[in-house]
């Protein structure tokens, strides 16, 4: 007979295991911004899988799509043969997200980790540019592979890689936790400095909107200004839309709010669709110096995750499903972060579209943020922490989200957070 709780899982899962530690239940079934335990007690959703389930859990019309896929017999794995999914995924991208956004970029497929985007992308910018060095980003996250790691600002994540990381240099993002800083101003200074130290490089890479580093958007002038010196300095832009994109900040990729065009594009997570693996790589049409086979994966053609992502797409064709994300993203900022922000006047609030940070760090830091997290996981609502010290507590409900259910999952937060406040109990 199977083991019921969790002593199966502490016994033979390995210590590596994180997110079961802060949400310390067996997790059973879903449905859209619901998770049930095996106990049958109901959370809210304010996690989506790190951003993997911006469609929701089950999206229906998905399921459907892949429930025929499966009893027609279709193909599942294909390495990367040509398949019917996979061109109608190809046509459906193209003519929904790509042409009336005049981005003429052809698609590559990797290995089905945003990790594994990002190590592609870098590979190529080396290789385009014949240079070996990347500008990154203080409070960046990339993943944690040798070369996403490599970019990632955590000491941690970089420590945790096990060898010295070199050929990355960090530049402080245009915001943070020690205010505003003049990054393009900087880059510039440096890179037109012979004895800087610092050599033009062959890629800068950036989150349009940092998630995981505590929920900071960088403004238009930035991410312009970066483009405006990767052209001086012959570099490409590499934007990172895993976290932020496919609609989580508004648009379907966050850097669209600055009207810039990088030269290559990683996207993962929710371009999946219903939460299956899918990693994509988009380049500058010029930029496609790969020869065959040249960067490979035995999952890069997960069939199932072509069918639910072709169907994912559809959703941006439906008004309901636009305007409910234009909702949702006027409640959490209109009516969310000033409720938040009136708590108390060291609490700030930063976001764009349906993504949120309360950062706690001047009333309580980590402590407030560990408790306000566990009081919200006793009342149903799963919620993640991040930032520096993970100080800065992370709304990311699915897009399709009820407003009903955004609302009641904001006020458990509140209370949540005012619980812990200096003169409560």
């Amino acid at each position: 007979m199977a083991a019921s709780g969790v002593r199966v899982f502490e016994e033979y899962e390995s210590n590596v295991r994180s997110y079961s530690r802060v949400f310390p239940t067996v997790f059973a079934r879903a449905r859209n911004a619901t998770i049930w335990d095996e106990a049958g007690k109901a959370y809210t959703d304010f996690f989506s899988g790190a951003g993997t389930l911006n469609y929701g859990h089950n999206p229906p019309e998905i399921r459907a799509q892949l429930v025929a896929y499966l009893e027609s017999e279709g193909i599942i794995h294909a390495l990367d043969a040509y398949t019917v999914e996979k061109r109608r995924f190809l046509d459906t991208f193209v003519e929904g997200v790509l042409r009336p956004r005049k981005l003429d970029f052809k698609v590559q497929f990797c290995g089905p980790t945003g990790a594994n985007g990002v190590e592609a992308a870098l590979k190529l910018a080396r290789r385009v540019t014949g240079r070996t060095g990347v500008i990154a980003f203080g409070g960046s996250y990339h993943g944690m592979s040798m070369g996403s790691g490599s970019v990632t600002g955590s000491t941690s994540v970089r420590r945790n890689l096990g060898v010295p990381t070199v050929g990355v240099s960090f530049v402080p993002y245009e915001s943070g936790p020690q205010g505003p800083f003049d990054s393009v101003g900087y880059l510039e200074r440096v890179l037109a400095d012979s004895s800087s130290g610092v050599d033009a490089p062959a890629a800068i890479i950036v989150e349009p909107v940092q998630l995981d580093g505590g929920i900071y958007v960088g403004s238009p002038a930035f991410m312009q200004g970066l483009r405006a010196v990767c052209d001086r300095y012959g570099a490409l832009l590499i934007c990172d839309e895993i976290q932020a994109g496919v609609g989580r900040a508004g648009h379907f990729f966050s850097f669209e709010a600055s009207g810039v065009v990088p030269d290559l594009v990683t996207v993962s997570k929710s371009i999946g669709g219903y939460g299956l693996p899918m990693s994509l790589v988009l380049m500058r049409r010029e930029h496609d110096h790969w020869k065959p086979g040249e960067h490979t994966g035995t999952f890069r053609g997960n069939q199932l995750a072509f069918v639910a992502a072709t169907a994912a797409l559809e959703y941006w064709t439906r008004p309901a499903f636009t305007n409910g994300l234009a909702d949702g993203t006027r409640y959490l900022r209109d009516v969310f972060a000033p409720a938040a922000r009136a708590l108390h006047p060291d609490i700030e609030v930063r976001g764009a579209g349906m993504v949120a940070g309360v950062d706690l760090t001047r009333v309580g830091g980590n402590e407030a943020a560990r408790r306000a997290a566990s009081r919200c996981f006793e009342k149903g609502l799963i919620i993640e922490c991040c930032g520096r010290d993970d100080s800065v507590m992370k709304l990311m409900p699915p897009l399709t989200t009820p407003p009903e259910q955004l609302a009641e999952g904001c006020r458990i937060l509140l209370d949540a957070i005012r619980a812990g406040l200096p003169g409560q109990g």
